[in-house]
């Protein structure tokens, strides 16, 4: 048995009290923390452990009674590491990801994600967090409420230069493999005649915590709506490839648009919630994903941050 130092917050900070301490060896006791404390916390911080690289991240992620999940219909770039452990979204590193649960934008997502930072930035590439419950209880009613009832309607064009090419995205170079997975996860699907890929899904705007009832803020809408786009990539966009056609929107879930404003009211709730904390080497974050958003803050020098998923939405 080790002696833990636990400090209160968001995420709670778990670290030995002693320098030296092997993540694996503390996994019995650091199990009994979270399931104590996750679902209370929606996070929790493993910092000053002894990790021991990215297979062993891959283990103490697996560890927890649910096998890792393959990165299944992705919207970013990533790299598969090894067995279930991924890079985090690989976009530029002077870009701002903004706060989202992994993969709201579909109907299956996954409850637990963890990070390992491998390598810090030399100048920031925070990992910020939101408490999604949180979120929820302060977005305007009028919008919760839209959210709620109509649902959202994802749009993605594939390709083209402009996206991730679908054959990255159903990890397959075959289009009947491409219409089984539509249809198991109610894709509304359409070839052109070009033979590129356009993909419709109603999906939740909100969503209930399967295990504490609690309402969370569960979707990327403000991610995938137009408005997310600066004003002249925006107008080159669709003056280019016309709306239908963008990589990538967001509708209510009966067509109808979502105005920029509303996207504008939901981003500015997000930045209030946004909580920052600093990597250090070797820290591992663990988000239960529904309660806890997630994201990236630009960031100089290189970094290598980790990233496992497991307990798919759903499973027993």
């Amino acid at each position: 048995m080790f002696e833990l130092t636990i400090e209160p917050g968001f995420p709670l900070r778990v670290s030995p009290a002693q320098p030296g301490v092997h993540l694996a060896s503390a996994q019995p006791q650091l199990q009994t923390l979270v399931d104590q404390h996750l679902l209370e916390a929606g996070g929790i911080l493993f910092s000053g452990f002894d990790v021991g690289g990215a297979e062993a991240f891959r283990a103490f992620a697996a560890s927890f009674g649910h096998p890792l999940l393959n990165y299944e219909f992705g919207s970013t770039p990533r790299s598969k590491v090894h067995g279930g452990v991924y890079t985090s979204t690989e976009y530029p590193a002077h870009q701002h990801i903004p706060l989202h649960n992994e993969q709201a934008y579909t109907r299956e997502w996954p409850m637990k994600i963890w990070f390992y930072c491998d390598l810090a930035a030399q100048q920031d590439g925070q990992t910020p967090i939101a408490d999604s419950r949180a979120i929820y209880r302060d977005m305007d009613p009028d919008i919760r409420q839209r959210f709620a009832e109509k649902g959202l309607m994802y749009l993605r064009n594939y390709g083209n230069g402009l996206d991730l090419p679908w054959q990255s995205v159903f990890n397959t170079d075959s289009r009947a493999e491409v219409e089984a997975y539509c249809t198991r996860h109610d894709i509304a699907w359409e070839w052109s005649d070009e033979g590129d890929l356009r993909t419709r899904q109603r999906c939740q705007g909100v969503a209930r915590h399967p295990v504490t009832g609690d309402g969370v803020w569960f979707n990327q809408a403000h991610l995938f709506h137009i408005s997310a786009l600066d004003a002249e990539t925006r107008e080159v966009l669709v003056d280019s490839v016309g709306e239908d056609k963008l990589p990538r929107n967001v509708y209510y879930g009966d067509g109808s648009p979502i105005p920029d404003q509303e996207l504008d009211q939901v981003r500015a709730v997000l930045e209030r919630h946004k909580v920052v904390f600093p990597w250090q080497q070797g820290d591992v974050l663990m988000l239960d994903n529904m309660l806890a958003a997630h994201g990236r803050a630009p960031f100089k020098g290189p970094r290598k941050v980790l990233v496992a998923m497991a307990e798919g939405h759903g499973q027993a």
